[in-house]
This record gives structure tokens, sequence and C-alpha cells, in this order.
């Protein structure tokens, strides 16, 4: 009994020993008020070091998406010295900035314009008039341009889709017919073009906007050697990646914000309502197999649509595959 006793007394000793020691420690700790401003700038670096650490920068995403949509040209990805570079055709190709160059051309990265990796919406967002500040935007944006063109490097996608010049690029075309009229692209894209065919065409038999639509077109226009209008940036139709759908009347709208300018300074401020859309089945049909519509950039061009899977990717709306 007086052996109990001892050892619940020193059990007790014990408990209150640590116990006092651990206030005494607690006490004696600086205090770094919540409303102090060094202590919120350090707990604001953390923050952003771990956001650092746990969100891939925009880099490793681009050159993911760049992977993810041509695996048949593109090797590998990954970080190598400080950038994430794509191998493509035995050579390494660096995002340097968002200018996609090989590592010859990386150190002069900074003479060419980005390349165009875009916010790219899945539906219109209802038409707004832009404010005083965005058309004063807009307006500097035009003059801007004219003045210093853009200049984006060709050097990646020349050799994605092995097109270094006229001739060469002539010779990875082919001409098929599409909804009724000839048009000449890229022979890898051929299978897309008729997935998304089937798609308008069924949509026609259940949308009478889609059939009006497919009845009022004039021609198509796909392959041609040509830089981007009023820039010295090569255009997708070079390498046969892009479709523009020739309409017999486009009912008095606007289809081109370039053709637009030209009797309208505020080509911004013309609203959707104003635009001459194809209606969304067809938009939707394009996007579904790796193309994306012009009517949705700033510089609109509602005729427009080009093959670019990895802008698809990018904003969370990757194409479906080949069947």
């Amino acid at each position: 009994m007086e052996k109990s006793v001892y050892k619940i007394f020193r059990l007790f000793f014990i408990f209150y020993f640590l116990a006092a020691f651990n206030a005494f420690s607690l006490g004696n700790q600086e205090k770094i008020p919540e409303n102090d401003t060094i202590s919120q700038e350090i707990r604001q670096q953390t923050a952003n070091q771990v956001q650092a650490v746990t969100e891939p920068d925009r880099a490793e995403v681009v050159m993911k998406a760049l992977i993810q949509a041509y695996p048949q040209q593109i090797e590998r990805v990954e970080r190598r010295n400080t950038d994430w570079a794509v191998f493509l055709r035995g050579k390494w190709y660096f995002f340097s900035g968002g200018r996609i160059l090989p590592q010859e051309l990386a150190v002069s990265a900074a003479s060419y314009s980005s390349q165009p990796f875009y916010n790219y919406q899945a539906e219109l967002q209802a038409w707004k008039n832009p404010t005083p500040e965005e058309a004063e935007r807009y307006s500097s944006m035009s003059r801007n341009r004219n003045q210093n063109p853009l200049r984006r490097s060709s050097h990646f996608f020349d050799d994605l889709w092995r097109a270094h010049n006229s001739a060469e690029s002539y010779e990875r075309v082919k001409t098929l017919r599409f909804l009724g009229h000839p048009v000449t692209v890229h022979s890898m894209i051929l299978e897309e073009l008729s997935l998304v065919e089937e798609e308008i065409l069924a949509a026609s038999r259940r949308d009478s906007q889609v059939q009006a639509w497919i009845n009022n077109i004039s021609s198509l226009e796909g392959w041609a050697w040509r830089n981007i209008a009023d820039t010295q940036s090569r255009s997708y139709h070079s390498y046969g990646l892009a479709v523009d759908f020739i309409m017999k009347s486009l009912g008095g709208k606007q289809t081109y914000w370039l053709w637009s300018s030209q009797h309208r300074n505020d080509w911004w401020n013309i609203s959707y309502n104003e635009r001459y859309h194809p209606p969304s089945a067809v938009i939707k049909a394009f996007e579904k197999y790796g193309f994306i519509w012009g009517g949705k950039w700033l510089y609109f061009d509602t005729m427009h649509f080009e093959y670019r899977p990895e802008i698809l990717i990018l904003n969370g709306m990757p194409p479906e595959t080949r069947r």
C-alpha cells in the first residue's frame, strides 16, 4: 500500500513539473503580433514560395500542352537547366519567355514577339461596350501594330509541320471536298476535317440555321503561303492548317476586323450583333476536333478556323482524339 501511494505521488510530481516547464517556455517565446508589418511580409513570402513550388509555371503548362496536342511529332518534354523544352525532330525547343525557339536562338528571344498561347473562351460572353479606357488601349494597340509589326519565330512550327518554305509546305497538303467545296489543307488534318464535316451535316438535319449557313457558302480558302496581314509572322494558312469560309452574303454584317477598320476606326466597337457568326453548332463541331474560331479573338476574324489543339488544351477544352 505504501509503495502504491509513493508511485502515485511520483507520477503527480512529474506531471506537475512538465506542465510548469512548458508554460514557462511558451511564456518566454517572442510573440509576433498578427498586424505586424514584418510578420505579414514573412507570411506572404512563405505563401508565395509554397505557391511557386506547388503550381506549375506557364512554361511547364504550355510545353506539356504541346506534347499532348502533338504526340506523334514531339518525343518528350522536360525542364532543362532553367527553362522548359520539348524535343522535336532531333532538336530541343525552349520556351524562352513565350518564344518557342531552338537553343541557338534562345539568346536572341527578345528580338521576337511571343507566341500566341492565349485564353480562349468556351462560350462568348455577353457583349459589353468597351469602356473609354479599353477603347484607348485598343486604339493604341492598333497604332503599335502598324508601327511595330508582329515578328514571331516560325522555327518550331516549321519543324512541327515540316514546312520551312512554300515548296516544302505545298508537298504536305492535299485537296478534299468539305461541305461540297474543294479546299487544300495539310495532309495530317484530313481526318479531323472529315469528322468536323460529319458533325456539321448531322447538325444540319436538326437545325435549319446550320443548313442555311451551308447553303450560303460560296467557297473555302485553305493553304496559301503568306504572312498574317500587317505582320511579319507566318499565317497558319501557310501550313494548310486554316480554313476561311467565303459566304455568298454577309447580310450587311462584318467578318474581319482589318476590313472593318478601313471604314471604322473603332472596329472594337462592332458588337456581336453586327458581326457575321456561323451557327453555334458549327463552331462547336470545329472545336471538338482541335480547331479554334477567329470570332473569339479581339482582332475578330469570324470566317476563320485554324487547327490549334494546344490552345484548347490550355483552356480546359481538350479536343476528342481520332476514332
